[in-house]
């Protein structure tokens, strides 16, 4: 016990009385320096006064799919300093590439039990149709504010914010097909995940539109890794793709990969278009012509959300769509010949 009021003290910079005094629900203490200890307590892993577990923690639990994509990391720091800013921790919780070890559901019990006051997701199951959703509903029945940042399944009953895909399917088909590019390949992520989806139906509906419909065998599935992009290049290369349109820069990074294992140059003999405008990609070799989202907005407004569901003045369900631009570099041009 006199660890713990010492470790605590320490964290918030009162004394171990002060800190005696809230464990304790004694008069005396402000509200911020109140909920300073609470936190603290949160924070260092010590289980709260049973008086005091029904309060929520002034902590967020900020659930990541994976780190390696720079998008992730990226998204993760604007969100956490929204947070920060408006006195709340970020408790981040990532998943291993390839989702081996603690499960997004493993990571729900957990902030759960530490009386989180909301949750933010960067990514998850949820993008994704045949992916198990009934952690989902574990945070619905305790009414635990929630804001999903990415596409979502229509089933689920939380606000989300993303980027518009439709619009960047377009976007990217609609300018390889300017620079005379028929045979434009679709590597997208797995065949049930939203955002891909809406990408592929916007890609066809804008091809289409422009008597070119797409060729079915030029699309191709995988997963977000680089490696994926390199084998899924692989087969769109041999089906006689003269362009690929990624659904991630990792893919594209990988795509680009391909081609140079081959002897294909880029953007001379192939284009490729990335999704994300992640960092540093304009330093890569070529330089990446990508469709870039508008991390910096959507993370401000996914903490926005957050708050006014905190604050009980927010309950829509709705999704906010961002537009993405297309940023046009040294990977995309002219089909020769």
């Amino acid at each position: 016990m006199t660890r713990r009021l010492a470790e605590v003290a320490q964290k918030v910079g009162v004394s171990e009385a002060t800190v005696s005094r809230v464990l304790n629900g004694k008069p005396g203490v402000s509200e911020a320096t109140r909920q300073a200890v609470l936190t603290a307590l949160d924070v260092l892993g010590y289980e709260r006064p049973t008086k005091l577990r029904g309060e929520r923690a002034r902590l967020v639990g900020l659930v990541a799919p994976e780190l390696t994509n720079p998008i992730f990391p990226a998204l993760a720091e604007i969100v956490g300093g929204g947070l920060a800013q408006n006195g709340y921790t970020p408790v981040l919780c990532t998943q291993n590439a390839g989702g081996i070890g603690i499960t997004e559901a493993d990571y729900v019990d957990l902030l759960l039990a530490q009386h989180v006051s909301g949750v933010i997701f960067l990514g998850g199951l949820y993008t994704q149709a045949d992916a198990p959703h009934e952690h989902y509903d574990r945070l619905r029945q305790v009414n635990l504010p929630t804001v999903l940042v990415n596409a979502r399944v229509e089933s689920l009953p939380f606000p989300a914010i993303a980027a518009d895909d439709a619009a960047a399917g377009e976007q990217a088909v609609s300018h390889l097909h300017q620079l005379g590019h028929r045979r434009i390949g679709l590597l997208l992520g797995p065949s049930d995940h939203v955002p891909s989806r809406r990408k592929r139906t916007a890609a066809e509906r804008a091809l289409a539109s422009l008597g070119d419909p797409l060729d079915s065998s030029l699309v191709v599935h995988g997963n977000y890794a680089l490696e994926s992009g390199q084998a899924g290049a692989a087969k769109l290369l041999d089906r006689g793709a003269t362009a690929i349109v990624c659904a991630s820069d990792p893919l594209a990074l990988g795509a680009i990969r391909c081609a140079r294992r081959r002897g294909v140059s880029v953007p001379g003999e192939v284009s490729v278009v990335g999704f994300d405008d992640s960092a540093l990609m304009s330093c890569t070799e070529p330089p990446l012509t990508t469709v870039r989202q508008p991390i910096e907005a959507m993370g401000r407004a996914a903490v926005e959300l957050l708050l006014a569901q905190i604050a009980g003045t927010a309950s829509a369900t709705d999704e906010l769509l961002f537009e993405p631009e297309l940023v046009l570099r040294g990977s995309t041009a002219p089909l020769r010949g």
